[in-house]
């Protein structure tokens, strides 16, 4: 059998495939010279292997169900030990994020490799695939795949795709899988880049004069004029727009409306969890308890003192008006920018800076059983080429080992 791409889930295919059955001869096919570059820049070289607690509500795209069955087919305890047993200790920082003992992810893309050499996996490094046929199955030759490389072609009984999507294509991920998978009989739906930094507007006088500065903040995604999510974490404000977790965590849910020509809007809440009523009942309270504190010194207390003086340009306040003599509709439009402030998001910096793609192989068209295609007797897709993206925090490498282990075990019972 044949598995087109050597990133983490085409690794962990291959050698589960192989632990499940030694007699099973296991090719794994890559354009790289050395495979694994998105495991190699992945958290800031760090490679956040996975996450404490992974479940299908960390996940959009595909149905939940399925997601939910293919997650407990390995699940996070079983990730822990998988990568012990090869010499990869984990541990644990803040939000449940599981990373390498020594902090290099280059430790964890060795040991992968060291793994399925030791399993008799044969990496074929520098062969680009450019097409999989599937064989008439009247043909006389038994194999039922034809796979065209820049090196030539060879014959599979079976394909595994493990191409990824679209993000970071200079780490290989560049969409030719989507094109493979569609001719095999595959429904694509369509792309968008998940867990990108989002562009403002570069008339918008705010990101630029608070380049640098971090904060907790709660986004909101407006489509069709109502809330359709929100995310609460830390935003960084950027010379293009803002970045960070939460931003690249709602940044999918955008692009995905903006893909659908849905009308579609950002707004950051200052005061996460706080109401409008809630706010502006506060700012009622502080003008009677320090009528003197200026309007400035008094948000810089809620927020970096850089922010508040931006939010108080863009509102056309005045800094030095003291609490006593704020207006009733200035209180309030102040007020209502702490909850509702609106990003001018005009678009995302693209898979060049995403670290997923939305959409893929539809995954109804999959067995979650054991990822074989519907479709497509023989084929089966794991990982990134899958419409399934996680949250950030290790969600989408948890998908790429059980969706790999999930095939690997099927693949070495056959």
């Amino acid at each position: 059998m044949a598995i087109v791409g050597a990133g983490a889930a085409g690794l962990a295919t291959a050698i589960f495939t192989r632990r499940f059955s030694r007699s099973r001869s296991v090719v794994l096919l890559d354009g790289a010279r050395t495979p694994g570059a998105k495991i190699l820049v992945s958290g800031g070289s760090r490679c956040n292997v996975t996450n404490t607690t992974v479940t299908e509500h960390d996940f959009w795209g595909g149905k939940p169900s399925v997601i939910r069955r293919v997650l407990r087919g390995f699940p996070v305890g079983d990730t822990i030990a998988f990568f012990r047993e090869i010499g990869v200790g984990l541990h644990e920082e803040a939000g449940g994020k599981l990373f390498p003992d020594t902090n290099r992810a280059r430790d964890v893309l060795t040991a992968l490799l060291r793994e399925s050499e030791a399993v008799g996996v044969q990496l074929c490094a520098e062969q680009r695939v450019t097409d999989v046929v599937r064989l008439d199955p009247g043909t006389a030759d038994p194999a039922g795949f034809r796979i065209v490389t820049g090196r030539g072609e060879m014959r599979a009984s079976a394909v595994v795709l493990a191409t990824g999507g679209q993000s970071l294509p200079k780490s290989g991920s560049d969409g030719a899988g989507f094109a493979i998978a569609r001719r095999l009989g595959h429904t694509i739906v369509p792309t968008t880049p998940a867990l990108a930094p989002l562009v403002l507007d570069a008339t918008d006088a705010v990101h630029a004069s608070v380049s640098g500065v971090s904060q907790d903040v709660e986004l909101a995604v407006w489509i069709d004029g109502a809330v359709a999510a929100r995310a609460i974490g830390s935003l960084l404000w950027t010379h293009f727009g803002v970045s960070g977790p939460v931003a690249l965590n709602i940044s999918r849910h955008w692009l995905r409306a903006r893909l659908e020509g849905r009308p579609t809007a950002i707004t950051a809440s200052f005061r996460p969890g706080a109401q409008f009523d809630e706010v502006d009942a506060d700012w009622q309270r502080r003008a009677i308890a320090n009528p003197k504190a200026s309007v400035q010194t008094t948000l810089a207390s809620l927020v970096p003192a850089s922010v508040a003086a931006a939010i108080l340009r863009q509102l056309g306040l005045d800094a030095t008006t003291t609490l006593a003599h704020l207006a009733r509709d200035d209180r309030r439009r102040l007020s209502r920018a702490l909850v509702e402030f609106p990003l001018p998001v005009t678009d995302s910096r693209g898979y060049t800076y995403a670290e997923a793609t939305a959409g893929g192989v539809a995954l109804a068209e999959i067995d979650a059983g054991t990822m074989a295609s519907r479709v497509c007797p023989g084929l089966s897709c794991v990982g990134e080429i899958l419409d399934v993206d996680g949250r950030i925090g290790g969600f989408n490498f948890q998908w790429a080992w059980s969706s790999g282990f999930v095939a690997g075990r099927a693949l070495g019972s056959i």
